[in-house]
């Protein structure tokens, strides 16, 4: 080959060197752009008769600059702090929300109780008794308002849910067309570097919205996967995802996929992990669901134990206390997939404070049986039996269910979920705020014995038909065979002493037990002292309790009490448990979520060590191509004057 080709070769050479290295100056800070580099090789040399001599140079490629391996370390930190981040965005508003000292639950509930304890010290005030009601709404209305900001964050996330699903499916399309594109244009070997960083980028983004698994395909081609292997792309092929309300709960979207015909098939939300969607959905079946209840076990047990014990007091005009708060219903949702014959229904009202748990429970008909799932840790409890003649207490809610139900029949309840929207306060006139007790007890100044009566209280047991008192009972001391008489007839009497019950039947006598509690219909009592004989005590309806405040006091009382969780916390207890708890998994998501800010930055630094542009180096070779340029063109120039030279010897 002469030697103006071999200049050529050279020229030729240098300026692709000289593109490419302008073409990463330029590009430097574009994302997901991949350093190129010229890969250059001698062409075959010729043989002369005196040797082997070179005829030049030529570009083989240009190579993107791309570790596959430190790319997937890049994704899989992106993606987890986009979910860490997504995660701790939301869970921040509930921590504000909970624990702020003013806008919280604690100073109004402390308000609430004050408001008893102040009507409990003047019953007779109509002042204090209007200003019970009013703290009263103010605490409804504070459960109320609270609940309605943990709705608009759930409103929140469905609607981030809903956006997250249609960028996912942009980024798809747009992978699957540049798989196509990519492909045509590989079939001659050349790999076309600018579409392959830009296929890049998008999975980069589309990692960022969703958990990706990147595996590669025919002809240069890429399949993504989601979450725990769902595909999203396969070739050419995009799969569309869509949005619905979930079947058994439709405060909730789900996420599934969306057939050409528009039929949705929804995917269960543990298969969809990391980036801001796998983020957004732990938030809601974690930490907003968990508030949302906790808060709601809160709100129904306070309005179930404050209505048992007001029911069991007397109002200003003598009547036996009603329901203080409206009673607390559990939300209940037929599943959309149930059989359309079926009429089952099923309802759940809130009746034990103690037993309510925080859990959702999913109710499902076999065929012959109702079985409740506790879903917090799979706990089964049969409906016994069905059909029902009464209602079925299981963890503090009496289920009652009717209908002619289908196998497979499912409903979702939520025994706390809508109670601290549903809160509100039942009584609007102050006089029917029961505050006195329903008996009294006496014991004539004529008895010639020391034995002395105490205040009779009542239990649950008094609301029976027949059980409230209404004319006094007179019990009568006999000396000699040391029993009291004149207990009601057909109601048994206990006595308990020292922690031993016994009870006797209905008309016979009674031994009497100093100090001993004694009970009948509901009523309880005890005789302390030395009665004498023929010694009477009364035990009968409160005629004028107008200002009595015995109940109030009790009501009062559960403020201390340990009412909540199996008698193992107060109301500002679990409350403050729940703060706690929310407080802890936003400080740990915080955590997380700078440790994933560091990971981010270290496999950042790794991946563009190899994919980068380092603009020093550029520059260093923006001068060697450029001196290879001029040389190359050097050699051209003297292979013209070596032809001229030729040229002018034929002259």
């Amino acid at each position: 080959m002469s030697l103006l080709s071999i200049g050529r070769s050279g020229l030729l050479a240098a300026q692709v060197g000289l593109s490419t290295t302008g073409n990463n100056i330029t590009n430097a800070n574009v994302p997901g752009y991949s350093r190129q580099g010229v890969v250059q090789t001698d062409t075959p040399s010729q043989n002369t008769g005196a040797g082997f001599v070179g005829t030049g140079t030529e570009v083989s490629s240009v190579r993107r600059y791309y570790d596959n391996f430190l790319a997937n370390q890049l994704r899989g930190a992106e993606t987890n702090q986009a979910s860490l981040e997504g995660f701790y965005k939301q869970i921040s508003q509930i921590d504000n929300l909970l624990a702020d000292p003013t806008a919280g639950l604690s100073p109004v509930m402390q308000d609430f109780f004050n408001g008893v304890q102040n009507a409990a010290a003047s019953p007779a005030s109509a002042a204090a008794r209007q200003s019970m009601l009013s703290t009263s709404e103010s605490l409804a209305a504070r459960f109320q308002g609270m609940s309605a900001r943990l709705n608009e964050i759930s409103e929140g996330v469905n609607s981030q849910v809903v956006s997250s699903v249609g960028e996912i499916n942009s980024y798809a399309r747009q992978i699957a067309e540049l798989n196509n594109t990519i492909s045509g244009l590989s079939s001659g070997g050349d790999l076309p570097n600018d579409l392959l960083d830009h296929r890049d980028q998008l999975i980069t983004d589309l990692n960022k919205l969703v958990k990706t698994n990147v595996i590669q395909g025919d002809n240069n081609t890429l399949t993504v996967q989601m979450g725990t292997g769902q595909p999203l792309v396969v070739g050419n092929t995009a799969f569309t995802l869509g949005t619905a309300q979930a079947a058994n709960d439709p405060s909730k979207m789900s996420v599934g996929y969306v057939a050409p015909n528009g039929k949705f098939t929804p995917l269960p939300d543990k298969v969809i992990t990391g980036g801001q969607l796998g983020g957004l959905i732990e938030f809601r079946n974690t930490a907003l669901d968990g508030a949302q209840n906790q808060l709601g076990q809160v709100a129904a047990s306070l309005a179930t134990s404050f209505n048992a014990q007001h029911q069991l007091g007397q109002d200003q005009n003598g009547a036996l206390g009603g329901t203080f708060f409206n009673p607390i219903q559990a939300y209940v949702n037929p599943n959309a997939n149930n059989a359309p014959q079926s009429t089952a229904e099923v309802k759940g009202t809130v009746v034990d404070a103690g037993k309510l748990t925080a859990s959702d429970y999913s109710v499902d008909f076999d065929g012959t049986n109702f079985n409740v799932k506790r879903l917090s840790d799979g706990q089964v409890t049969q409906i016994n039996p069905f059909p029902q003649t009464e209602p079925q207490v299981i963890d503090g809610v009496a289920y009652s269910i009717t209908g002619a139900p289908a196998q497979n029949d499912n409903f979702l309840v939520r025994p706390t979920y809508a109670a601290a929207k549903d809160l509100t306060v039942a009584v609007k006139d102050p006089t029917k705020i029961a505050l006195a007790a329903p008996v009294t007890t006496g014991a004539p100044i004529a008895n010639t014995g020391s034995a002395k009566i105490s205040a009779g209280t009542v239990d649950q047991n008094y609301l029976a038909p027949g059980n409230a008192l209404t004319a006094p009972v007179t019990l009568t001391f006999d000396k000699a065979a040391g029993t009291l008489a004149g207990f009601p007839a057909g109601q048994d009497v206990t006595v308990t002493a020292n922690g031993n019950t016994t009870t006797y039947p209905a008309g016979t006598p009674v031994p009497f037990t100093d100090g001993a509690a004694i009970g009948f219909g509901g009523v309880s009592f005890s005789i302390s002292g030395a009665p004498g004989n023929g010694d009477t005590f009364t035990v009968g309806p409160n005629t004028s309790g107008v200002g009595d405040s015995r109940n109030g006091a009790l009501l009062a009382g559960l403020q201390s009490k340990n009412v909540m969780n199996n008698g193992t916390a107060t109301f500002q207890g679990a409350y403050a448990q729940v703060v706690n708890v929310v407080g802890n998994k936003a400080r740990e998501a915080q955590i997380g979520m700078n440790a994933a800010d560091a990971a981010v930055v270290q496999a950042t630094k790794a991946h563009q060590s190899v994919s980068g542009v380092n603009l020093d180096e550029e520059a260093a070779n923006l001068l060697r191509y450029q001196q290879a340029y001029q040389a190359a063109g050097k050699v051209m120039q003297i292979a013209s004057t070596l032809f001229d030279t030729l040229l002018s010897l034929g002259r």
